[in-house]
């Protein structure tokens, strides 16, 4: 490798980690009420043919973006495994799109890109804004309130 190879790879990677976090909070977390989160994921998990082409859009560019970032192999086989289940579940009828609705299968792929990144790499000094893609639900003075955040 040369010396300019060297010096990119720790700005690709956090790229990709950047990636990985718009992927994750689209597809698990774009509605949170609580601990629970809803994403792109879990809606289009009802709409038979939408939802695994999401899934497989949204997990081939966190492959491509392990990849890019160099990823471990075991990272790589994790990442694989989680998408594979989350594909896996959306196949069944009825009881496979509920259970698919909340597996946050892009969130921990994402989580085990992110975590080898930031071993290698450290965190990003730039990232998301902490509510970025999110809409959150709250009750308060009698009256339901959403807020947004970008």
């Amino acid at each position: 490798m040369t010396a300019t190879t060297d010096a990119a790879a720790p700005q690709r990677a956090h790229q990709a980690w950047i990636q990985a976090e718009r992927i994750r909070r689209l597809s698990d977390r774009v509605v949170t009420l609580g601990p629970l989160g809803l994403g792109l994921d879990g809606v289009l998990a009802w709409i038979p043919g939408a939802n695994i082409a999401y899934t497989v859009g949204a997990g081939g560019l966190l492959l491509y973006s392990a990849v890019q970032a160099r990823a471990s192999a075991l990272t790589l086989a994790r990442m694989c495994l989680y998408l594979v289940a989350d594909s896996a579940l959306s196949e069944v009828p009825v009881a496979g799109w509920a259970v698919d609705t909340f597996f946050p299968g892009h969130l921990m792929a994402a989580r085990a890109l992110q975590k080898d990144i930031e071993q290698r790499h450290g965190k990003p000094p730039k990232t998301l804004p902490k509510g970025w893609g999110r809409l959150k639900i709250g009750f308060g003075r009698g009256r339901m309130r959403t807020a947004t955040s970008s």
